[in-house]
């Protein structure tokens, strides 16, 4: 996967930012960064967008910047010149797509048929932009037309918000969606950056889905964890399922573990609804995670909580 699709797909939320005063832009950009969401479309819809994309890439080194709303060769190269990563397009204009793409620099044309997908295609793209998203049928379209297109995946724009979020990142097949609800105009030009961190931070939470899944109890042996799940059962009537290494009870909510696991007391299983998006989050931030530990539905953190090893579970 290219690198910088890889680090869309991590942060998993582009906000869309049509800025008036560049000013504002490094504020705003720091404003994101603190709610978990380092990445931004600074759309050319304004004059300030070239001035602000150049100020948030010199000055918020760790934001992934992106133009959008390129219509023409003259953006694009002011784009680039500013310091871009990437460029997206609210249509497909065959022109402008393959001059970005001559130019070396990832492009991500706006598509709401599959026509304009295909022709995306042919052109070597595999990411394109879905625009505007809700109002061209929503994920339900992009489930009904995805099957032929087995290698193309999608970056919805275009209505999403903190409702239908999820219904959209839970297709595989979509890398990130944009959006502009925490980046409103009116919050960006009364310089709100801890309300928009805020937002930031709840879209952040609401994609990522962390709940608490299970407790893990460590025993010495098999014969201490019989013991511990005949007590639940004689007090709770909980129901056991057994398996090689633990038991479960309480329709898994409980883990009574046969020998000591991580954790001087045992460890707490917290969900997420992307573990792939979870880890690079909490890297991004300094946790780190316990050496071959991280697998497709699972991942130890190094860092103990009063004697709890702490692990992500896949949902």
């Amino acid at each position: 996967m290219n690198e910088i699709i890889q680090r869309i797909y991590e942060i998993g939320i582009v906000p869309v930012i049509a800025i008036d005063d560049a000013d504002k832009a490094v504020p705003l950009a720091r404003a994101l960064v603190r709610g978990g969401l380092p990445a931004a479309e600074v759309t050319f819809r304004t004059a300030a967008a070239e001035e602000a994309i150049r100020r948030i890439v010199a000055e918020v080194p760790e934001m992934l910047v992106g133009a959008g709303t390129v219509l023409t060769k003259e953006q694009a190269d002011r784009a680039i010149a500013a310091g871009v990563k990437f460029i997206v397009s609210p249509g497909f204009n065959p022109e402008i797509t393959r001059y970005v793409i001559d130019k070396g620099m990832l492009m991500m044309p706006g598509t709401a048929t599959p026509g304009e997908m295909e022709q995306a295609m042919s052109m070597g793209l595999d990411v394109v932009k879905f625009f505007p998203a809700e109002q061209n049928g929503g994920v339900a379209k992009l489930k009904a037309v995805a099957a032929p297109y087995a290698g193309l995946r999608w970056m919805p724009t275009g209505g999403v918000n903190a409702k239908n979020l999820m219904d959209y990142l839970s297709f595989d097949r979509i890398i990130a969606c944009g959006g502009t609800w925490m980046v409103k105009k009116d919050l960006i030009d009364n310089e709100q950056w801890d309300e928009i961190e805020a937002l930031t931070r709840q879209a952040v939470q609401t994609m990522l889905g962390f709940e608490l899944m299970h407790v893990g109890i460590n025993t010495d042996n098999a014969e201490e964890a019989e013991k511990a799940v005949k007590m639940f059962q004689a007090m709770f009537g909980f129901e056991s399922k057994e398996g090689n290494s633990s038991h479960f009870l309480n329709s898994r909510h409980i883990e009574v573990m046969k020998k000591p696991y991580f954790g001087k007391n045992g460890h707490l299983a917290i969900g997420t609804n992307t573990l792939p998006r979870a880890i690079a989050y909490f890297e991004s931030r300094g946790f780190k995670f316990r050496e071959g530990t991280i697998t497709a539905k699972a991942a130890y953190f190094e860092d103990e909580i009063a004697g709890f090893a702490i692990h992500l579970l896949q949902k």
